[in-house]
């Protein structure tokens, strides 16, 4: 029992001073994307695609990794709507644009499930907070997914900023 009360009393004197920690919110705020938003995040950037002739398939994600649209366009392959979700679940889980994780795809991090460390996934971020990301798959290269990606973000990023 002597031990026990001890370790009960170690606990609580490091958790007390702990720098930081006593000063920590009950709870934080945390800003999601809306249905609206994040669906026109993925009609733009189909639209972007199809300017150029390509059809794709594009996942947001909240910034909890969960799918919040996913859109494939007509004739894009089924298979753009996965590699559309993992490149987004990269790009959130990194907080960088899925264009950047090209050295991480050859660790051990690039081998886990569900990650797609190749162009086409982005955050989505304005005014200093995280909201959620996306992924494009099916054009001819990264580059164009990552273009069709950015068509999104840039048709919400002026209402995110404002907030």
């Amino acid at each position: 029992m002597r031990v026990w009360f001890q370790r009960l009393a170690l606990a609580g004197l490091f958790t007390l001073s702990s720098p930081g920690w006593a000063d920590q919110p009950v709870a934080v705020e945390i800003k999601r994307l809306s249905m609206e938003t994040a669906l026109k995040i993925a009609r733009a950037a189909i639209g972007e695609c199809r300017k150029q002739g390509i059809q794709i398939g594009v996942v947001v994600m909240d910034r909890g990794g969960r799918t919040q649209v996913a859109l494939r366009d007509t004739v894009a392959a089924d298979i753009t709507l996965r590699i559309a979700e993992e490149k987004a679940y990269a790009a959130l889980s990194f907080n960088v644009a899925t264009s950047e994780l090209g050295a991480r795809a050859d660790s051990p991090l690039g081998k886990l499930d569900g990650l797609i460390m190749l162009p086409g996934g982005l955050p989505v971020q304005a005014g200093g907070e995280i909201y959620g990301a996306v992924g494009v798959s099916g054009a001819p290269s990264g580059k164009v997914d990552e273009d069709c990606a950015k068509a999104g973000i840039k048709a919400v990023i002026d209402d995110l900023e404002l907030g």
